[in-house]
């Protein structure tokens, strides 16, 4: 009710609406408010202060993005001096006119004088050496070795098993989309055994002890994740083109993926029914629109094709059978250790049996003999790896036994002359990422070796012993460092020598004219075998039909003009008995008979009793 007790109220008549407003200036005292003693007795005269509350001046921290600065390298090539551009270098009066205008500038002079002083300083220098004369040509071969410099490297990092005792190493890869990331692969070998040791970890939270992780390089003390399973695990892959999806294959046959985003146990297993009869040996992913696909392989000789999104059966499988049917058999199949796929030759797929034969398939096949293209005889023991050249994709490195050897697809019959050996069983290797020349081997002894081709075919040029079995050796992509695992459960992340991360295009070519080089001469040698064997074939063909014609010619000559008496079978006798070929064939028939006798007379036959026997006679 207060607040409408101050209110004008304006009556006008309706005829003075719309009429210009006139306003004037006077002055009226509307609100006068008095001051309260009250109040002023409460305020407080306070003397001006200043106080500090901080021992340093306070400063503010403020972050500016400035703009870009582009920069652009650009060449140019003089054909006489530096012009610019108003300046025709090639019309005589314009550059004589520009001469004349700089030679009057005053600082020409000091200009002239530092560019004739640096000029002499390299000219001198050049003028001490002879810059075209070889050098160091006398010196003896094991003099000159020393002088270069040894490679070298260093183990930036080592990665621990969590689980003690530690379990075996079996796979190791980098992550397709971090290079600072790296997958371990373990195998819990002491669930397999009979007497099974107590195994313990620092940390429970990282799953049970057949779990495998994903470390940070930089980072060796926690997982950043693990991947865990009911099963021992033998192999697990990353999908190179999708590193969402992991794959993996258990000792009891079974295949099983995770999703490589979460922690965990399997997303999905496969049913038994659907396994492989042995431990699943191998595993790669190969191309498909969605990157859902992948293939494992078995040491009981076939080979399943998977798809992730439904593990309940295999989309398709065949047996390594040497000489393929359309109806398999299992028996004639090879045991499968190792499986390759390159995602740039997306239609074939090599496989590597226990029996050193590599098989060739082709993914468009219909039915086994379509899939198995051919079979090759490398190793004479199971081949370890399968890895085919970054920068030559054809030409891949084939480890087996106590050999690497080089391989190509153009060469049908056999590798080509490029291999190198040790005295003891190696068991991995691979081409580098960074160097197109550079591979390495790793042995049962524990000892890793590298091999350029450019620099030396016979002997390594560096290596490092570990004293432990090396199960798997990988280059990170960018080939900065490389990644060694050891039987023991160590993992090491080297950093190699400068030498051995890049290439040039020169040694590109050489290396590129050297694989040429080889697979001619292979072909050449496959050319003269096909040769030495259809001239073999001639000469047997011919040795044949000589034969023939030598025996029709006496089964002519021995056939009687007269005919036989049925009545007289002496005559019978006598016209087969005058056959020599006959006659031949009867003494070696004899002699056989009296051979056979000679060896039975010749034999002491000794009468041994059984235990009851020996047993009734000794009471």
């Amino acid at each position: 009710s207060a607040m409408y007790q101050n209110q004008v109220v304006l009556t006008r008549e309706r005829r003075r609406f719309g009429r210009q407003c006139m306003f004037e200036d006077r002055n009226e005292l509307m609100v006068s408010v008095h001051p309260s003693s009250r109040l002023r007795l409460k305020y407080i005269l306070g003397n001006p202060q200043t106080r500090s509350m901080q021992l340093s001046s306070v400063m503010a921290f403020s972050e500016v993005e400035t703009e870009n600065a582009t920069y652009d390298e650009h060449g140019m090539f003089h054909y006489e001096g530096g012009w610019p551009k108003e300046v025709n270098m090639n019309d005589e009066e314009q550059t004589q006119r520009h001469r004349k205008k700089i030679e009057r500038d005053d600082a020409w002079g000091e200009e002239v004088k530092t560019l004739i002083r640096s000029t002499m300083n390299i000219a001198r220098q050049n003028n001490a050496i002879n810059i075209y004369n070889h050098f160091f040509d006398d010196i003896p071969y094991e003099v000159g070795r020393t002088i270069c410099m040894p490679f070298k490297s260093r183990t930036i990092n080592i990665i621990h098993d969590m689980w003690r005792p530690q379990r075996h190493m079996s796979i190791i890869n980098w992550m397709p989309n971090n290079n600072k990331q790296i997958m371990t692969q373990y195998s819990n070998l002491y669930n397999l055994s009979e007497e099974r040791p107590r195994m313990v970890t620092e940390d429970p939270t990282n799953g049970s002890t057949n779990a495998f992780y994903v470390w940070d390089v930089k980072n060796p003390i926690k997982p950043l994740f693990f991947y865990d399973s009911l099963e021992v695990i033998t192999c697990a892959k990353i999908c190179p083109k999708e590193e969402n999806n992991l794959a993996a294959g258990t000792f009891s046959g079974k295949v099983c993926i995770w999703d490589t985003l979460e922690s965990g146990m399997t997303t999905s297993i496969c049913p038994m029914e659907a396994a492989h009869r042995e431990l699943t040996s191998s595993l790669t992913w190969v191309y498909s629109k969605l990157n859902t696909e992948f293939y494992s392989a078995s040491l009981d000789g076939s080979i399943k094709f998977w798809d992730t999104r439904d593990l309940k059966m295999p989309a398709n499988e065949i047996f390594l059978e040497p000489r393929p049917n359309m109806r398999q058999n299992r028996q004639d199949a090879h045991g499968c250790t190792v499986l390759e796929f390159e995602y740039t030759i997306p239609v074939r797929f090599i496989a590597g049996s226990d029996m050193g034969c590599v098989f060739v398939g082709n993914r468009k096949g219909l039915n086994p003999v379509e899939m198995l293209v051919g079979n090759y005889s490398i190793c004479a023991g199971p081949i370890r790896t399968i890895h085919r050249n970054p920068f030559f994709v054809k030409n891949f490195i084939i480890v087996g036994d106590w050999r690497a050897r080089i391989w190509c697809e153009e060469v049908k019959n056999r590798p080509s002359t490029m291999y190198v050996t040790k005295t003891t069983q190696l068991m991995c290797g691979a081409w580098s990422t960074g160097r197109a020349s550079l591979f390495v081997t790793g042995d049962i002894e524990g000892v890793v070796d590298f091999w350029d081709f450019l620099l030396n075919q016979r002997y390594p040029i560096y290596s490092i012993n570990f004293r432990s079995t090396v199960t798997a050796v990988v280059f990170q992509p960018g080939g900065q460092h490389l990644a060694i695992s050891l039987a023991n459960g160590d993992t090491h992340i080297m950093n190699l020598d400068e030498a051995m991360k890049r290439t040039t295009s020169k040694e590109k070519a050489l290396m590129a004219a050297m694989f040429e080089r080889e697979i001619t001469r292979s072909k050449l040698l496959e050319a003269r075998v096909d040769e030495i064997k259809l001239r073999r074939r001639t000469q047997l063909l011919e040795e044949e039909e000589e034969r023939q014609s030598k025996a029709a010619a006496v089964v002519e000559e021995f056939v009687p003009d007269l005919e036989l008496d049925p009545d007289n079978p002496d005559q019978f006798i006598k016209m087969i008995e005058s056959d020599e070929q006959f006659r031949v064939a009867l003494a070696q028939f004899h002699e056989t008979l009296e051979a056979v006798d000679r060896k039975r007379a010749a034999e002491k036959k000794v009468m041994e009793r059984t235990h009851f026997e020996q047993f009734y006679l000794d009471n």
